[in-house]
This record gives C-alpha cells, structure tokens and sequence, in this order.
C-alpha cells in the first residue's frame, strides 16, 4: 500500500506534468476572442499570411482566439471592406488602395510607376514606413481601420489577348485594367484605362471587352487563371504595383488585453514570410507554364527608359499637385525614396 507521502508526490508530479502541458499549448493565455477576416476570391499566395496568422494565433493561444477566413466575399465586396470596419461587421479585412483611392489618398503614393522598389524586404520595409506614416494612419482611421501588414505585392506585367505590344506605342488604343499610377502610365501611352474588380477580368477579356489586365506577377495571373485566355504576356515592362494590406478593425483592437496586441505584433514577420514563400512558389509554377503557353514580350533598355522618362516623375508630379491642397503628398514621395537608400 501506497504511504501518503508518495501518494501525494504523485499527485504533484501530476499537477506540475498537468501545468507544464498546459503552458505549452496556450504560450498566451487570455480571453476567448472570435474576430472574422473578410477576403474577396480564393485562397492563394496574397492570402498566406492570413491563413498563418489564423493558423499562429490558435497555435499561441490554445484555440483561444480564433481568426476565421471568409472567401469569395461573403462578408464584403471588395471595394466595400473599409465600409464594412467602419460599421464594424468584422475585425479584420484587405483591401487594395486603387479600388477607392478618395478614401486612402495617401496611400496611393505606392501605386506611383517606377519607385524604387522591386525587392521584397526592401519593399516591405517601405510600406510600412508609409504605413507609420501620419498623414496614412489619419485618412485610415477615418474608416476604423488600423494598417497591420503590407500584403508586399510583386512588381507588375501584362497579360493581354489580341494584338501584342510589340513596342510601347502597341498599348494605344488598348483597353487595360490598371490601377493607380500604373493606370495613368498607361494612359501616357495611350491606352484606355479600365478599373474593374479582380475577379470580373476573366470573363472581361475571354468576351473581348478587356484587352490586356496587370496584375502582380505572376501569382495573381495564375490565381484567376488569366493565361487561360490570354495569348501573350510583358516579362519586363515592371511599371510599378499596388498595395493592399491587411488592416485591423479599430475598435476591436483597443478592445484586445495587452498579450494579444504583442501576440499580432509578433506574428507579423511570419504573415509576411508566408506571402515571400507563396509568391516564390506561384512563380516557380506559373513562369514555365506562362513561357510554353503564350508569347513573351520583352522590351530593350532604349524603351524601357523612355517608358520611364515619360511616365516616371511626370506622374508623381502630377498627383502631388492634385492633392496639394489636401495633403503634404511630396512628404510621402520623400519618404519612399529615403527608406528605400
């Protein structure tokens, strides 16, 4: 028979191995918390830090909180997800800053054509700079929206149907889905710029209204499956991106205890890791397929600096004037090409 004093080391042992699983599995304790994350389309390389984040966050709190992923815009259409924090119908969300760019101006210095970008920690390190920037951070809380990660988009090219864009002068005429900057350096060259959702660009140019689409390349041509209409594609024009973050509902957040606020601090270089891998792979995917399938478009240097002689300055230039009056937009042009040194 057992004495009482090795039943109760036992019952120690058991209450430590207990505590000890127990830590473990929740690294940080705190409330249960259930936040909804609003996505148009699928799951694909942009939405990887997403998935992770949701992924980490159950991991770190032992199921705790909870970041549940809607698809296909079940919540919010995707011009509409700053409407959606700012009526509070979910806690997390993306959007892309061309899709509305009165209601992010600041933003939209990062669809400016030809920054200085093009590499992924270098770009990752700008947008947050304009992320933390005030004149950003003030027009987005106007919408309850706090700026979390940069979604780092890849540089853009096009896919396009018909008549390829041999030389630049090719793109006149052409109906293109461009945002942004990229939009009026198509207009300099020009073309007819379309601004459509995503999703809508395949049947867009399979029906003939849309000639050529940019998107970031080469995962969201492959993740809308562009290549399955289209007939040709730029492999170096690279005028520029856009910029769609995920952002945080504000109100939710201040509601957060302080350990899950450092717990989503924490997980950010992870989100972003997951998007630099997911966009290694869509490359190492779709590049072969893109090159057995359509004809690619490279353009000499001679062009490509005209292209960018024509639609470089001569446009940042022209959105700090149309916003001079509204805010220090040089400021955050400044500020893009100081970070990027």
């Amino acid at each position: 028979m057992l004495s009482f004093k090795r039943i109760m080391a036992v019952c120690l042992m058991v209450l430590i191995s207990n505590a000890y699983a127990n830590l473990v599995l929740a690294k940080v304790d705190g409330p249960a918390v259930f936040w909804k994350f609003s996505l148009w389309g699928k799951k694909r390389a942009f939405t990887e830090g997403a998935e992770t984040l949701s992924k980490r966050l159950s991991e770190e709190t032992d199921g705790k909180f909870k970041l549940k992923i809607f698809y296909g815009g079940q919540l919010s259409k995707s011009k509409e997800n700053l409407d959606g924090l700012k009526a509070n119908s979910f806690e997390m969300a993306a959007f892309c800053n061309f899709y509305h760019p009165g209601k992010n101006a600041g933003l939209m210095v990062l669809t400016m054509p030809f920054l200085p970008m093009g590499d992924f920690d270098k770009d990752a390190k700008i947008r947050h700079a304009v992320y933390d920037h005030p004149i950003v951070k003030e027009q987005l809380a106007r919408w309850n929206a706090k700026l979390y990660v940069t979604s780092n988009l890849p540089q853009y090219e096009f896919l396009g149907k018909g008549k390829p864009p041999l030389t630049l002068s090719g793109f006149k005429g052409m109906r293109v889905r461009a945002g942004g900057g990229v939009g009026k350096a198509m207009e300099i060259l020009g073309a007819i710029r379309q601004t459509v959702p995503a999703s809508e660009v395949y049947t867009l140019i399979s029906r003939g209204a849309v000639d050529a689409v940019s998107f970031p390349f080469t995962y969201a041509h492959g993740a809308y499956k562009i290549h399955e209409v289209a007939e040709w594609y730029t492999a170096n024009l690279s005028p520029g991106t856009s910029d769609c973050p995920y952002v945080i509902n504000q109100k939710s957040y201040n509601k957060l205890p302080k350990q899950y606020k450092d717990l989503l601090a924490k997980l950010k270089p992870e989100a972003l890791a997951a998007m630099k891998v997911a966009y290694k792979k869509a490359d190492d995917k779709n590049l072969p397929m893109f090159k057995s399938k359509l004809k690619e478009i490279k353009y000499d240097e001679k062009t490509l600096a005209e292209f960018r002689k024509a639609a470089g300055k001569p446009v940042w230039d022209a959105w700090v004037a149309a916003n001079k009056d509204k805010f220090d937009a040089q400021a955050l042009i400044d500020l893009v090409f100081e970070t990027a040194k």
